[in-house]
């Protein structure tokens, strides 16, 4: 395909990777929120990321045969519609202020990133040179990344009240006055996912009436590590797939608990904290735009170990140091995580030929990590603290760092060098 017939595809489905960062970062929004709005633990708060990611593991495969069947573009536009209908749903759950009507919205928008990412991952992969598709696929995860930075300072601006009351001051409220306060706290999320509905639904409109082209991998050579094999015998992948499920339960723990872990260790209010994410955020934007650039001169697995190490040693300062400085520490956590999905997903599924739809689908499943982690961390949080729920993603990066140790040597990774 030529590169001007391949440039609006390739705009478009980039514009994806923008839309469903916006919805996964406005989970550290709702977090603290509806931790409020609902009366929960941290570990009950801790759900609304396991309905998210939970999603992926139970949606991936289906979403992977649905492609198969009707290919990438039917499947983008029904994942567009699912996370509409999810958005939507937000506005019967807040009137009904029930916990478990928002847990099922966030899984219905999930279900719908789910199809967006098992689709536009791999297209973009294979929408240009296979030996710089670690690049394109960075690249294209910056607007990924430049909405993980106006989620957390849109969503604190329209959702977060700035107000918490505390169990006594509860206590001590006429219970009218508590209900009204409670109902106010849940209203807050009805315009912002009534207006995420609309603009998802536009962009499904418009990918409706845009010729995209559809990709046939088994086009794409393998590398030599499949050779016709199930997928299930290819050792790189399989250690792939463990991969990016805990640097996905590290992530979404890192930043899902950002807000409660800067009022724990430094006493930053919830507001200041939502502008101070954002702003973390706007470093792992960054941090994708200056990946791509380094990937130019170092190999994607050599930058992936050099990351993963300074995450390793990043979280654990934060682990073990109150006050800012721990705060800031995480901020340099969000940076360095900037590449790892990417680059993890681009070296388990590279070579992978006509197996690539199949491999995306369950490396898309292994995101369910995000439902995992956080559990873990915020029943160490009620038990402990939430400093010390910490050192999780910090052995879920020591684990990242050895795939990428592993990957050093590989075929794929050398192609790439060379490109």
């Amino acid at each position: 395909m030529a590169k001007r017939q391949m440039t609006i595809p390739v705009i478009l489905v980039t514009s994806l990777f923008f839309l469903w960062g916006f919805a996964h970062n406005l989970n550290p929004i709702l977090i603290p929120h509806l931790k409020k709005a609902c009366q929960l633990s941290d570990f009950q708060s801790a759900f609304i990321d396991s309905a998210f990611f939970i999603a992926y593991f139970a949606v991936a495969l289906p979403a992977g045969y649905f492609m198969k069947r009707f290919g990438y573009k039917q499947g983008i536009v029904f994942g567009l519609l699912l996370f509409a209908l999810g958005a939507f749903l937000f506005f019967p759950a807040a009137n009904t202020r029930e916990y478990g009507f928002f847990l099922i919205a966030l899984f219905v928008i999930a279900s719908g990133l789910t199809f967006l990412e098992t689709a536009a991952n791999p297209y973009i992969s294979v929408l240009g040179d296979p030996g710089t598709a670690t690049q394109r696929l960075n690249l294209a995860q910056s607007f990924n990344g430049l909405a993980a930075t106006l989620a957390p300072f849109i969503g604190g601006h329209y959702i977060l009240s700035g107000k918490t009351l505390s169990v006594e001051e509860q206590t001590v409220m006429p219970a009218n006055d508590l209900t009204a306060y409670l109902q106010s706290e849940a209203d807050a999320v009805k315009l912002p996912y009534i207006v995420i509905g609309v603009v998802v639904l536009l962009v499904a409109l418009l990918v409706s009436r845009t010729s995209l082209p559809e990709i046939n991998e088994e086009t794409h050579a393998d590398d030599g590590r499949v050779k016709g094999k199930s997928l299930w015998t290819n050792g790189n992948f399989l250690f792939g797939v463990v991969a990016l499920f805990l640097y996905v339960g590290a992530q979404v723990g890192v930043v899902s608990f950002f807000i409660r872990f800067s009022d724990q260790v430094a006493g930053v209010q919830e507001k200041a904290a939502a502008n101070l994410l954002s702003v973390a955020l706007l470093g792992f934007m960054l941090g994708r735009f200056v990946g791509t650039f380094l990937m130019r001169f170092v190999t994607p697995a050599k930058l992936l170990a050099i990351f993963s190490l300074l995450s390793v040693i990043f979280t654990l300062i934060s682990a073990g140091v109150d006050g800012m400085f721990a705060v800031y520490a995480m901020v340099g956590v969000t940076f360095l995580m900037s590449i790892m999905f990417p680059t993890i997903f681009s070296l388990a599924i590279g070579g992978l030929g006509k197996n690539t739809k199949q491999g995306s689908s369950i490396l898309i499943m292994s995101i369910v990590g995000g439902a995992i982690v956080p559990l873990i961390m915020g029943r160490l949080s009620d038990w402990l603290s939430m400093q010390s729920a910490y050192v999780v993603p910090a052995a879920c990066f020591a684990v990242v760092l050895l795939f990428a140790l592993q990957n050093i040597n590989s075929k794929v990774t050398q192609v790439a060098a060379a490109h």
